[in-house]
């Protein structure tokens, strides 16, 4: 009877978690069909009605190019500064066991801590960065109090907690990659610069790849670091489509409508995981013969 059972008791957990995924979901999704608000607490059936009214406004359309400017400025800022990382730490040495440790300081911190910590340290007057920029006649920048400054600074503190994840992930890629291939080519008389071109990217990039997926979903996603940074501002230059779900559900009380950003945000995450993925499929067999 309990080897009979084992098999079913092993599934439960991922079943239970399954559910506890799928039945928010669910719900939510079942809650855009309806026009449900603080307003009205008794709502009417309006089907796809809010999808609609999503669309229609400028409002997304605004937060959608945002939201994309965000994610691929900070997932590709990411990526270039993580491999560079990695591959200077890839030589072991005394001072990249020590690099290594220091590397993953930011990730110990939450990402809203860090976000407050870079607002106090860029205000114009009082931060220490206009502070230490003043000698070189830079002071006195508006680092959040202008629609691109506020955009490249909340790239800048992804970019500075975010990177050592990339980082770690392709020094792991680096460290695990055959022996033979980079042999050959130092008998050959092969340049660094080759040797980089042909057989160490070729064979990192599905490591590469793998941090570009979830760094680029995740900044999708991303909400925490933007709203303490600049809470959307100014204006709503930094409103991308978490923060304009939880305008649209909290602060204007408008669920139903809400929780349809948030659904369209799922649906846009989903496909391009789905794109990523398969393309990696690829990566990971063109590094097999390379390696080969």
């Amino acid at each position: 009877m309990r080897r009979t059972l084992r098999p079913y008791l092993l599934v439960v957990p991922a079943l239970l978690l399954t559910c506890g995924i799928l039945y928010p979901f669910g719900l939510g999704l079942y809650y855009t069909l309806f026009d449900f608000s603080a307003a009205k607490p008794q709502p009417d059936l309006v089907r796809w009605e809010n999808y609609r009214a999503v669309f229609t406004q400028d409002a997304f359309w605004n937060s959608a190019w945002v939201t994309v400017l965000y994610a691929v400025g900070a997932a590709g800022a990411e990526t270039v500064l993580g491999v560079s990382v990695a591959l200077l730490l890839h030589r072991s040495s005394r001072v990249g066991r020590i690099l290594e440790k220091i590397l993953i300081l930011p990730l110990m911190i939450a990402p809203v801590i860090a976000a407050i910590i870079w607002k106090l340290m860029l205000q114009p007057s009082v931060g220490v960065v206009n502070h230490l920029l003043e000698p070189f006649g830079l002071g006195g920048v508006q680092w959040t109090d202008t629609p691109t400054g506020a955009l490249l600074s909340s790239i800048a503190v992804d970019v500075w907690v975010y990177t050592p994840f990339v980082a770690i992930l392709a020094l792991a890629g680096l460290r695990s990659l055959p022996a033979s291939p980079f042999e050959a080519a130092a008998v050959d008389g092969a340049g660094w610069w080759y040797t980089f071109r042909r057989l160490t990217l070729p064979m990192l990039w599905p490591y590469v790849l793998v941090a570009v997926i979830f760094r680029f979903m995740d900044s999708l996603k991303v909400f925490d670091i933007i709203y303490a940074l600049t809470e959307g501002g100014p204006g709503d230059s930094t409103v991308v489509l978490q923060i304009r779900a939880y305008l649209e559900a909290i602060r204007f009380q408008r669920y139903s409508f809400g929780i349809s950003y948030t659904i369209v945000l799922w649906a846009v995450v989903y496909l391009a995981a789905t794109v990523l993925v398969r393309h990696l499929g690829r990566i990971q067999r063109k590094a097999a013969e390379v390696s080969g």
